[in-house]
């Protein structure tokens, strides 16, 4: 059996892919490629070769993939900030340029590129987005990484389209649950457990266990048509009914007031000078409030009927990530 290579494989999305990978087949080969140590995750480790570069860097990146049959290809930085275009732009564009040319120096036979539901599934109005819904440019212009992700995209299906490169793009929404040690996608929830939500946002979002996300990427491994997109995301909800069930899990006070998003900016920036004061600091950021006031709706009926893509209740996944959260005291 060849060698599966995940890149960002020491990300939260990665190392569940790797552990899933690893207890499905007690013979599979798991390459990890990334930019630092990637963690021990538990039995079968001796399994595990551990690869360390930047996905940026095309020698790398053809070290990496040389002898792989298949790829998950995960790398990539979760930022919210409009200030730093390039790194997002080198990073999801040049990086899947270079697992494309690597994938056909070497003769991949398939690879699995995974995006975000923000490319195609975030508007003004509540209205779910499916694969087959136009790019969202002009709403995500000023957010480097969805952005890029949209490049990102369109690197790999010019590739599949000129290359015949073996390319399934996946767009999971919001990952919740456990083990995102870094806070990448769960600092939301982390922030409102803190206390930090004030206000109730306008708009809505859609989660997905990153559990269910990590199964849905080896089903478009071994399902997905090539050169389609799936979307794997789970319920979609406003944000008063998101908070509103965190709450309930959680035990700490939801907000009560909806304000506009220019006010409610104008309280942050007023909450951001206070809080020093006593010592504290305001953590969220405009960005994050911008956002809130969108609708992130997806409808993954696609993956659902042609990957046999499911998804667990809500209502666990938001338990265990509240759970995992307190666990590592990362609201202290």
């Amino acid at each position: 059996m060849k060698t599966v290579l995940v890149t960002g494989a020491s990300g939260f999305l990665g190392k569940h892919l790797a552990r899933r990978l690893l207890d499905s087949d007690p013979q599979a080969r798991v390459r990890v490629f990334s930019r630092g140590a990637f963690p021990k995750i538990g039995a079968g480790m001796e399994r595990v070769e551990t690869v360390t570069g930047d996905i940026a860097d095309a020698d790398a990146v053809d070290r990496a993939v040389k002898g792989c049959g298949r790829i998950y290809h995960l790398a990539g930085i979760v930022e919210r900030s409009p200030a730093d275009r390039w790194t997002a732009y080198r990073t999801h564009v040049e990086g899947t340029r270079n697992i494309c040319e690597a994938m056909r120096a070497h003769a991949v036979e398939r690879c699995v590129v995974v995006s975000s539901s923000g490319t195609i599934a975030v508007g003004k109005t509540p209205e779910a987005a499916n694969e087959n819904s136009p790019y969202t440019h002009d709403i995500v212009k000023d957010w480097p990484y969805y952005l890029s992700k949209i490049y990102q995209e369109k690197q790999a299906l010019w590739h599949y389209r000129h290359s015949k490169i073996p390319i399934v793009i996946v767009n999971p929404s919001l990952l919740l649950g456990p083990g995102d040690e870094r806070g990448s996608s769960t600092n939301d929830v982390r922030l409102f457990l803190k206390g930090q939500i004030k206000a109730l946002p306008a708009g809505g979002l859609n989660l997905v266990d990153v559990r269910d996300a990590a199964a849905g990427l080896i089903a478009a491994m071994e399902k997905g048509r090539l050169g389609e997109r799936y979307l794997l995301a789970g319920e979609n909800m406003t944000f008063h009914e998101w908070i509103r069930l965190t709450a309930k899990l959680s035990g700490v006070a939801a907000p009560k007031f909806m304000p506009p998003p220019g006010a409610a900016r104008a309280g942050a920036s007023l909450l951001r000078v206070l809080y020093p004061l006593c010592g504290k600091k305001f953590e969220l950021d405009d960005e994050s409030i911008k956002m809130s006031a969108l609708f992130w709706y997806c409808d993954a009926s696609k993956a659902r009927k042609e990957l046999g893509f499911t998804t667990r209740p809500t209502r666990e996944t938001l338990r265990d990530t509240i759970d995992d959260i307190r666990k590592r005291k990362a609201v202290s």
